[in-house]
């Protein structure tokens, strides 16, 4: 299917030592296809091979560059000179953070958060009001500076409870309690009640909003932004929330737009990059039933790795969660019990010749895999300094033995079947988000040297909490992924057979309560960690909130958002 689009491609700088460096830009090319008007069919292409486009290269887009590059120092000027109203500083970083245009002053937003840090008293002070409190609450926390829960205890009765005002309620105040609450870490029960008091209470103001405002509270209600793909939503906040607000709309609206010219050709391009790479492997024409869908691979990483340099990096990410799947598939579709035994052991040894006596096809998958992972620690070591191949062999061997696991329990019907804990403890392991994240933490140049900010130890407790939000998500049983036919497990079939009676609608709802206490956890290790690692952090948070988008099947086994997603950053 040819597709009517014309696109920004861009070269530009690239670090290779530090995370978070100032880009420096160079001009960007105007690329575009030749085009049909037919309608693209997303789900399509994600549950299907994707069909690269073709592209020429064109003219130079000189006057899209400078424009974009002077409201760049537009906005870092709007930064550096803020101070004066506490308030449209506080609105000011939280618009351009959820426009996903900070990468361009990440110093500048730190340096204003900071000061709001050292200030916090007079940002918590019994003179400011909800609002205030609650942003300042949220940008602090995300930047991963503590605040205590107990600065809301000034918006409480006597009895310990949140008061609605006695006059006109503030929505937008409401909304902004709502948001600062997602944020909670465990035994943090006044951001629980905080939760509960603005999500009642938004829902009965709904009926007494206009059109627009009632659309707000319900994407604030539904997406917030700790837990959402902002950049997916980022329409919708620029519409409702910026718009007349201290004359930044034009500002910021125009460096999102050239920014998302931008990275569109780019994740285009990159695309380009995977199908190649993918059809040149040549295991979808050995393993027909597999899954054969680079798209919806590449989108993992694309919502992942935001920051535009980041291209290689997103690259070598996909082709790393193409195993993944394919490997999944081979042992839920293909092998035999002592095959898969054999596929598993020689993972284990990273050793080709441990696989002479295995079928084509798992000769050929471990051979693509051996080589794919060599040649990512040899790029990383030319990057970083560090090669680290050896620890990216033991997350292969481990991803293979929780699917050996999986695999035996599966087949043996009745007998030795896991408890439920059981079951989710190695399906942490299975879900393959340590193998992923383990990846990104070695391309974005961490565990370089004795002296890196993070070691990878440090990361397990992210890793873990964000593969439980997988698998728990995966395994809410709203579809059978892709209609493949093969062995599978579910947390809430192994829960509803240890606790007798409880019904589904129950256990779903265990499930849910679940997943809410893994982003607590997840909320408290990125407090912990030290701040200088935030691209790990962005990165793993940004993958726990594309989880919903992956497995939020609908009645007719489609992936709504996640077409949405898709569209929304490379097809609008």
């Amino acid at each position: 299917m040819a597709i009517n689009c014309t696109i920004l491609a861009s070269s530009y700088y690239r670090t290779t030592r530090t995370i978070g460096a100032p880009i420096r830009e160079v001009k960007p090319a105007l690329v575009a296809c030749s085009a049909s008007r037919q309608r693209l069919n997303v789900s399509q292409c994600l549950n299907s091979a994707f069909n690269p486009l073709i592209y020429h290269e064109d003219l130079v887009n000189d006057e899209l560059y400078v424009r974009r590059t002077q409201k760049m120092m537009d906005v870092r000027h709007m930064l550096k000179t803020g101070g004066e109203d506490r308030l449209k500083d506080l609105r000011l970083v939280d618009a351009i953070q959820r426009l996903g245009i900070d990468h361009h002053c990440q110093e500048e937003i730190e340096a204003l958060i900071w000061r709001q840090h050292v200030s916090a008293k007079c940002c918590f002070d019994q003179s400011e009001g909800l609002h205030e409190v609650s942003l300042c609450f949220r940008l602090l926390r995300q930047e991963g500076y503590y605040v205590p829960p107990d600065v809301f205890n000034n918006f409480k009765d006597e009895k310990g409870k949140f008061m609605a005002s006695s006059g006109k309620v503030n929505v937008r105040a409401l909304m902004e309690l709502y948001e600062a609450a997602q944020l909670s870490i465990e035994g943090e029960d006044i951001l629980d009640d905080a939760a509960e008091f603005s999500s009642q209470l938004l829902n009965a103001l709904l009926k007494y909003l206009d059109e627009d405002n009632a659309a707000l509270v319900k994407n604030t209600l539904k997406h917030p932004y700790r837990k959402s793909m902002y950049k997916f939503k980022a329409n919708n906040f620029m519409g409702s929330e910026v718009e007349g607000i201290n004359g930044w709309e034009n500002c910021l609206l125009e460096l999102s737009n050239a920014d998302f010219y931008m990275a569109q050709g780019i994740h285009r391009q990159e695309l380009l990059q995977i199908t190649k790479w993918w059809k040149d492997l040549g295991l979808a024409r050995e393993l027909k039933q597999a899954r054969d869908q680079p798209l919806k691979w590449y989108t993992w990483p694309m919502a992942m790795l935001n920051d535009l340099r980041l291209s290689d990096e997103r690259v070598e990410l996909t082709k790393s969660i193409s195993f993944i799947y394919i490997i999944d598939d081979i042992f839920d579709l293909y092998g035999k019990p002592e095959e898969l035994t054999l596929f598993a052991e020689a993972v284990n040894r990273w050793d080709l010749a441990a696989v002479d006596q295995l079928p084509d096809y798992m000769k050929k998958c471990f051979r693509a895999l051996y080589d794919t992972t060599n040649e990512a620690g040899i790029k990383i070591h030319k990057k970083h300094g560090f090669n680290p191949t050896k620890f990216l062999r033991k997350t292969w061997a481990s991803l293979c033995n929780a699917f050996l696991v999986e695999s035996r329990w599966f087949r043996s019907g009745s007998r030795d079947q896991p408890m439920a804990d059981e079951y989710l403890k190695n399906g942490k392991v299975s879900s393959g988000v340590h193998v992923v994240l383990e990846h990104v933490f070695f391309l974005l140049g961490f565990g370089a040297t004795n002296e890196g900010p993070i070691d990878l130890s440090d990361a397990s407790a992210i890793i873990s909490s964000v593969a439980a939000m997988l698998r728990l998500w995966d395994d809410l049983g709203s579809a059978k992924d892709e209609d493949q036919n093969g062995h599978d497990g579910s947390y809430i079939d192994y829960y509803m057979k240890e606790h007798q009676g409880v019904t589904l609608d129950i256990a779903r709802e265990h499930v849910f309560k679940q997943i809410s206490e893994e982003w607590k956890r997840l909320n408290k290790e990125c407090l912990r960690l030290n701040r200088f690692s935030s691209s790990f952090q962005r990165a793993s948070l940004n993958l726990a909130r594309m989880v919903p988008l992956m497995y939020s099947y609908d009645d007719n086994q489609r992936l709504l958002d996640l077409d949405e997603f898709v569209k929304s950053r490379l097809y609008d």
